[in-house]
């Protein structure tokens, strides 16, 4: 099992706001596909997964600000 993290979305972003799942746990998800949408100070962000595999636990909820590195899922193999 891998962790999905919050990606650095731009050079000074620190913190990023979950906005909406695109996935729910359970899913199938490949490289690529969006999962979520991320608000920073700048922007509105869709961001997508980096590896193959089944959402296992969503680990940050709709509303809760993390900082970046945090981990927001876990991806079964």
């Amino acid at each position: 099992m891998s962790e999905f993290r919050m990606p650095s979305l731009g050079a000074d972003m620190e913190y990023g706001r979950i906005v909406e799942w695109l996935v729910k746990e359970g899913d199938p998800v490949k490289k690529g596909d969006i999962v979520a949408v991320v608000d920073t100070d700048k922007s509105t962000i869709e961001i997508e997964v980096f590896e193959s595999g089944t959402v296992g636990a969503i680990v940050v909820p709709v509303g809760r600000e993390v900082p970046v590195g945090a981990v927001l899922a876990t991806i079964a193999a």
